[in-house]
């Protein structure tokens, strides 16, 4: 055997990839980037900010002043903040000088709404989580398993075919031979590229996926609206008249019938408004991308697995409409391409490809690897 040969046979045999670990299964990432920066945000904002408010009440104490008469003992000004903390109902007149009333109890459940907002927030995740993670990890675990395979079967039929043009007494019908077995693709290994295939013709992962998008949109659209509602109604009101003539003091005469009272926690609540609706808005065109990433192909990905033999989704021109699972699947490879370990070796051999000067011998992975081992030495020219 010449040095050429026992240097082809090194150099294939260093190509091969090892076998999968398996922390491979773990490491999956079941949650594109932008969506956990979505639920990062979504999530976590309010609980945040609602927690401040909460700290801010627990250290300031009484969330409300009232200006109690002078002839007040303490204990009865702590009484009225009370009372009118409870109530929160603004009194006041309309422009006929009708007596009217106004409730202002949104602003003390306002950081408990918070916290249902991050509820709302969480449900789409918990939606993606149970009912299409556990589908989509075993997608993206065989398939991705079964790239890196095809390629180590590539590499290992490169081996077989230098093997058998160096035993062979006569080079020109072993490239007639290969030849005709590229036009009959017994080249082809197609349990790949079959379940591919019929991951185009499925839509339960897409569906999902949209779903949880569209959920997530309305429910940021709702509280954005929400926060409006408190803007318009209650959020520029930090002052009202309070009335304790209830109950038993109701006969007193010496209480007032209002008493001016103003919320001390107003500008928080308002800036935990403006911070949580400006952020959300902001949110909605990439919940908007996200989903209109599966109005297109991902071929990046799949022009670089074209080289293998068998894999010719695009070749073939076997795509068709992009609102399939099989474009989500792409999606999570690309999310996942760390774990994909013949990806980075593919993409160098097509970086060489393109930089190689006979372009036209060199259509699949078989040809490169077969330039690579010294057979084109004996490869008759057309």
């Amino acid at each position: 055997m010449s040095l050429s040969h026992t240097a082809a046979e090194f150099m294939l045999s260093d190509a091969l990839l090892p076998d999968p670990s398996s922390s491979r299964a773990k490491g999956l990432r079941l949650e594109l980037p932008s969506d956990r920066l979505l639920k990062f945000v979504t999530v976590g904002l309010p609980l945040c900010l609602v927690s401040l408010a909460f700290a801010r009440e627990f250290s300031a104490g009484s969330q409300i002043s009232c200006f109690s008469p002078t002839n007040f003992t303490g204990k009865q000004s702590a009484y009225t903040d009370t009372a009118c903390w409870d109530s929160l109902i603004h009194h006041g007149f309309d422009a006929e000088g009708r007596a009217v009333t106004k409730s202002l109890w949104a602003l003390k459940a306002f950081p408990y709404s918070l916290l249902v907002v991050a509820v709302l927030m969480y449900l789409p995740y918990l939606l993606w989580r149970y009912a299409a993670a556990p589908a989509l990890h075993s997608d993206l675990l065989f398939i991705i398993d079964e790239l890196d395979k095809s390629y180590n079967r590539s590499v290992r039929l490169v081996q077989h075919m230098k093997k058998v043009q160096q035993a062979s007494a006569e080079p020109e019908r072993f490239w007639e031979e290969y030849e005709r077995a590229r036009r009959e693709r017994y080249f082809e290994f197609p349990l790949l590229e079959r379940y591919l295939t019929c991951k185009q013709h499925a839509h339960a992962l897409v569906f999902i996926y949209i779903l949880r998008n569209l959920l997530l949109l309305l429910f940021l659209a709702a509280t954005c609206l929400y926060l409006v509602f408190l803007h318009l109604n209650i959020f520029f009101q930090d002052e009202f008249s309070c009335s304790i003539k209830t109950g038993l003091l109701q006969a007193e005469p010496h209480i007032p019938p209002l008493i001016p009272c103003k919320l001390v926690f107003f500008s928080v609540f308002q800036l935990t408004s403006l911070s949580i609706g400006s952020i959300y808005v902001l949110l909605i065109p990439v919940v908007i991308y996200n989903a209109l990433q599966l109005c297109q192909w991902d071929k990046g990905l799949l022009s670089v697995y074209e080289m293998l033999p068998a894999f010719d989704l695009l070749s073939r021109r076997m795509l068709t409409c992009p609102l399939n699972d099989l474009n989500v699947i792409l999606l999570f490879l690309r999310a996942n391409i760390s774990e994909l370990s013949s990806f980075s070796r593919l993409n160098a051999v097509s970086a060489l490809r393109e930089a190689t000067a006979n372009k036209e011998d060199i259509d699949t992975v078989i040809d490169f690897m077969t330039l690579l081992a010294g057979l084109e030495t004996t490869k008759p020219k057309h």
